[in-house]
């Protein structure tokens, strides 16, 4: 069982959305993704075990075509 559990939060171009919700689902860890209407175009949760493994999967969604920003709520 994953010891952390993050949301992140993301700004995408433009029309790319779907195409980024598609990518994320590939990344380990990734246990859910939902595309929104707001200021956020997705928020995806990950499960993991530590700090390290969560950076490695924010960096891996930051390299994704199309994602512009991204916010990360760590969960208490």
């Amino acid at each position: 069982m994953a010891l952390l559990k993050a949301y992140l939060l993301i700004v995408c171009e433009v029309g790319s959305e779907r195409d980024i919700e598609e990518e994320i689902r590939k990344v380990e860890n990734v246990t859910n993704v939902d595309v929104v209407y707001g200021e956020y175009d997705i928020i995806v949760t990950v499960e993991v075990n530590d700090i390290k493994q969560l950076d490695s999967v924010v960096t891996q969604i930051r390299r994704i075509k199309g994602v512009l920003r991204t916010m990360t709520l760590l969960c208490d």
